[in-house]
């Protein structure tokens, strides 16, 4: 009897203890899930009202801007690239679209985020002009690099929009369009919501000065550390400035003028040896596709 009643405290004993750790393993994350939801839920917010209950159980994907992960970031780029391929012609000669790959992958190696898995396409556009996206994503027209005379102009206009990507100005452009539309809320941005934006603002150019600016000297630096000449940058966009009509890239590209003249004092200050790209005969021959 004494043996029997033992055995019975012993197992009440095991299961109180197993009750124990098991709300201590589920009660107080579940608090926590609770807690965190009341914020979201209840923090005041410009705009529209923001259910967050629906996009969880939807599995909707929610993007905090504000710090945004490289995977995130990667993520959204390759989405809004998915969205542009139905709306741009990509030129598709391979010897052209190699050689662009190749300057881009080297100056992309001695940029300020060389960990991303960058992408460089070429869009069949007599236009002069290129742009980047999120994640590392990079477009130059054909007509921009019938325009270049050599690699180094080439590599100055790949530098700079790689120097947009440095600073993430895409990325503060759509979170400051989110929260003047009303659409940023507590918990951040449904992807939808964040590629819309982010294709809206593509679109949409011209860009701000102070981007411009800031990618012009992100774009030099990178430039200079792969060794091309710094002059590549300065001779490009001077050879805009001669054309008669404005061409799209100094369009969407403001304060050219001013821009020319800080980046004429940047490379007085921070002089390198690079002679790299200047070249033309080996441009033409590395090009001669885009001309035949």
């Amino acid at each position: 009897m004494i043996l029997q009643k033992n055995r019975i405290m012993i197992a009440w004993q095991a299961f109180l203890t197993n009750y124990r750790l098991w709300r201590r393993r589920w009660f107080y994350p579940l608090i926590s899930l609770v807690v965190a939801l009341s914020v979201c839920l209840s923090a005041p917010l410009p705009g529209r009202a923001f259910d967050l209950l629906p996009l969880l159980f939807q599995g909707v994907q929610i993007f905090q801007l504000s710090n945004i992960s490289d995977r995130q970031e990667v993520d959204l780029g390759k989405e809004m690239n998915q969205q542009l391929s139905s709306e741009v012609r990509l030129y598709r000669n391979p010897e052209v679209n190699r050689y662009v790959e190749q300057i881009g992958r080297r100056l992309a190696a001695s940029s300020d985020r060389p960990n991303l898995p960058y992408t460089f396409q070429v869009v069949q556009d007599d236009s002069i002009n290129a742009f980047a996206t999120l994640g590392g994503y990079v477009y130059v027209h054909t007509g921009l690099l019938k325009t270049a005379d050599n690699e180094a102009e080439l590599a100055s206009v790949l530098a700079h929009e790689i120097g947009h990507i440095g600073g993430k100005h895409l990325v503060k452009q759509m979170q400051q369009k989110a929260l003047e539309s009303g659409l940023l809320t507590a918990a951040g941005l449904d992807r939808n919501t964040a590629v819309s934006i982010g294709m809206q603002l593509v679109r949409d150019l011209p860009r701000s000065r102070k981007n411009e600016f800031d990618a012009d000297q992100r774009g030099l630096k990178t430039l200079s550390r792969t060794g091309y000449a710094q002059s590549g940058m300065v001779s490009f966009m001077n050879k805009l400035l001669g054309k008669g009509s404005t061409p799209a890239f100094l369009s969407t590209h403001p304060a050219t003028g001013d821009r020319i003249d800080a980046l004429k004092r940047a490379i007085s200050s921070q002089p390198t040896n690079g002679r790299d790209g200047l070249d033309n005969s080996i441009y033409k021959t590395n090009t001669r596709a885009l001309r035949s």
